[in-house]
């Protein structure tokens, strides 16, 4: 650290952890205690209960976290495939064509995500291609969303990886084919696993886009924890959103320690 004075250093990680609890901690805390609480007209809840996650896995509220979890993992998918793809094409470009197609696959990063629903909703609301209440269009919705991060993730992870490695595998009498397949992407699982992840978690979370498009039986888990909130159920809220953030986080860790496994192997 750039502090060198032991009581300098404590009151630096004092304000760190004092803004770490007022701005993150205490409001999930928050949202812990909601979602177990049965009433709460003091400073803390009273009459605790498990009938809000209850309320979350049943009905209407279970079928979003499937809808959110295919959705998020489709789209994440997808966005990878792509991603990667466009990434190790604009490897070698240089120039003005890379100036130029750079700007253009990172701007669903660059908008609002009101503007792409919006968009979306206006470009398949006719024929020929009529996708306006179907699910299609919120994956399409996601995928659009998420693209732009995974590419960036896997560019960086190309950027970083030494030529040597192709050459010597081309040296050796190997394909471009062969060298993609067996040489570039191993070396660069970590960044992909990290593309998938980040990708999966910006899915889970995604409200403002899907929210104008989302057709009525495929509801995702933020839209569902905004319909209980504007409703004045703050409670069953909390609890939908505890189980996205779980479903979240396991996914991650999951995908983590499946690419762990593979680096080491």
């Amino acid at each position: 650290m750039l502090i060198w004075a032991r009581r300098g250093r404590s009151s630096i990680w004092l304000g760190a952890g004092l803004l770490i609890g007022i701005v993150y901690l205490l409001p999930l805390a928050v949202i812990v205690l909601s979602s177990f609480a049965g009433e709460w007209n003091g400073v803390m809840p009273t009459k605790l209960t498990l009938a809000h996650y209850q309320n979350a896995v049943t009905g209407d509220s279970g079928r979003q976290i499937w809808s959110s979890l295919v959705t998020g993992g489709i789209a994440s998918a997808c966005a990878l495939i792509a991603g990667t793809w466009a990434a190790v094409s604009l490897g070698p470009t240089r120039g003005l064509r890379r100036r130029v197609l750079e700007p253009i696959l990172f701007i669903p990063s660059a908008v609002p995500s009101v503007s792409v629903g919006l968009g979306l909703l206006v470009a398949f609301s006719r024929p020929p291609l009529l996708l306006n209440g179907t699910t299609a269009i919120v994956i399409i919705a996601h995928f659009v969303l998420v693209f732009a991060f995974t590419l960036g993730n896997v560019s960086a992870g190309l950027a970083r990886l030494s030529p040597d490695y192709v050459q010597v595998a081309q040296s050796l009498g190997a394909r471009p084919g062969y060298c993609l397949r067996h040489v570039t992407l191993p070396l660069v699982m970590p960044q992909l696993a990290a593309a998938f992840g980040l990708s999966f978690a910006m899915s889970m979370g995604e409200l403002g886009a899907t929210v104008m498009i989302y057709p009525p039986g495929w509801v995702t888990l933020p839209v569902g924890i905004f319909a209980l909130t504007d409703r004045g159920e703050i409670f069953d809220g909390a609890a939908l959103t505890i189980l996205l953030v779980v479903a979240t986080v396991v996914t991650l860790l999951l995908i983590s320690a499946r690419s762990d496994g593979r680096s080491k192997a």
